[in-house]
């Protein structure tokens, strides 16, 4: 693993990270916002605490275990990544209210023009904000974006200490049987 000093760090702040994306995919995965890792190595839940990629192997939605830097395989599986919130930062409570209503925005734009199966958002609380709905639950929502169904996963930081591995794998798995290749 690539190690970055804070200073490397701090300067990925101004980094965008590319999506993941086509048109069609099966699931759409999003993220809140890239972390520091993130935009310092262009790859998508890079920080080696995070759970999303064993989490999405153990759900069977890949058929093994990618790293980071193979995110692009993730198109041939008809999944694919992008944000909430574009903006890289140490955590995610350094988003401003305002950042998650445009990033719901402008994601639903993304999903309009892009049209997955499923939007798969990992955070109800980046949910919540994003959708303006404080009363939605992992799980299947009811909202809808055009034809796009849109699904709450648990955040697969390592830092949510409310769902273990095995419990996301399984709700993941849930999203990966309704969103059938």
């Amino acid at each position: 693993m690539t190690r970055f000093t804070p200073e490397e760090l701090e300067a990925a702040r101004d980094r965008l990270v590319p999506d993941v994306v086509a048109d069609g995919l099966r699931v759409l995965f999003c993220g809140i916002n890239p972390g520091l890792m993130t935009a310092a190595t262009g790859h998508h839940f890079a920080r080696p605490g995070n759970r999303f990629w064993p989490v999405l192997h153990l759900s069977g939605f890949t058929p093994r275990l990618l790293k980071p830097s193979e995110q692009g395989e993730l198109l041939s599986y008809g999944l694919g990544i992008t944000n909430v919130v574009a903006r890289a930062t140490a955590r995610a409570d350094e988003l401003t209210a305002d950042e998650y209503l445009e990033g719901g925005r402008q994601l639903s734009l993304k999903v309009a023009s892009l049209r997955p199966r499923w939007l798969a958002v990992v955070g109800v609380t980046a949910y919540r904000a994003a959708f303006d709905d404080r009363k939605a639950r992992v799980g299947p929502q009811q909202r809808q974006i055009g034809d796009t169904r849109l699904w709450v996963l648990p955040n697969p930081s390592g830092l949510n200490a409310h769902w273990t591995a095995e419990t996301m794998a399984e709700e993941f798995a849930r999203l990966r049987e309704a969103a059938p290749a």
